[in-house]
């Protein structure tokens, strides 16, 4: 069930990507050391390619973390017209696939502002130790965007940004989000869409252990941790497109 939110208002380069993530504030975990993930997606008409591939991804999310004490996932969606949506908290990746199979998408204006706002405000109520975000396009204020990204990264909630790529302002915008939040913006298409599964496991992992947790899973995963680690914020005034 959803419901609806509130309206408006060892390798070089995993070494690298560790040691950036040294000075940035520690992930908090609950008390029974499960982490706790935000999976938010753009549900907008030309999405479905792509929330297909996510169904069928977002297992790695939980099999990745089986070690470090679990993840719990709460599902944000938005689509049509000012439609934007949050699932209860979910523990397992059968019970995800079942929630996303029931989502179909509608074309519509992206509202990422309610889905950062939604963030600021769970973690509130209890710790948020990530937010992955998936979509391809932005049509709202960038400065808005920007202080919301500012004030989760002050939360200690870093955004992780996948981007279907296509439109380089769009990539440029997602990369000053994932900057203000200390998290990362990567991008991808249908034909690297396997990729996916790898990076939605490693930044689950970060979410549920932390900076020891990922470096052993950037041991066992390599290559495509790499690519995860290459991409996370770097301390400049001036972003990269991602």
């Amino acid at each position: 069930m959803t419901i609806p939110l509130p309206s408006k208002r060892p390798p070089a380069e995993v070494a690298e990507f560790l040691e950036k993530l040294k000075p940035a504030p520690p992930a908090a975990h609950t008390a029974i050391g499960r982490g706790r993930l935000i999976f938010a997606l753009d549900a907008t008409a030309s999405r479905e390619p792509t929330w297909d591939h996510a169904c069928r991804f977002q297992g790695e999310m939980f099999e990745a973390t089986t070690a470090f004490g679990g993840l719990d996932v709460q599902l944000v969606y938005y689509r049509g017209h000012a439609e934007c949506k949050a699932s209860r908290w979910i523990a397992t990746a059968a019970e995800l696939h079942r929630v996303m199979r029931h989502v179909s998408c509608v074309g519509g204006e992206t509202q990422i502002e309610r889905v950062l706002s939604h963030a600021i405000r769970e973690t509130g109520n209890r710790k948020v130790n990530a937010l992955v975000f998936v979509g391809d396009a932005m049509e709202e204020k960038l400065d808005r965007l920007c202080r919301l990204a500012g004030e989760l990264g002050g939360l200690g909630v870093p955004i992780f940004l996948f981007h279907e790529a296509g439109d380089p302002a769009v990539a440029a915008a997602f990369q000053q989000l994932a900057n203000l939040s200390r998290g990362a913006c990567l991008s991808f298409d249908l034909a690297s869409a396997e990729r996916l599964k790898t990076l939605l496991g490693a930044v689950a992992v970060y979410a549920t252990g932390g900076y020891r947790a990922l470096a052993a899973y950037g041991e066992k995963k390599g290559s495509e941790v790499r690519y995860l680690t290459s991409r996370l914020h770097r301390k400049t005034s001036v972003p990269d497109v991602c």
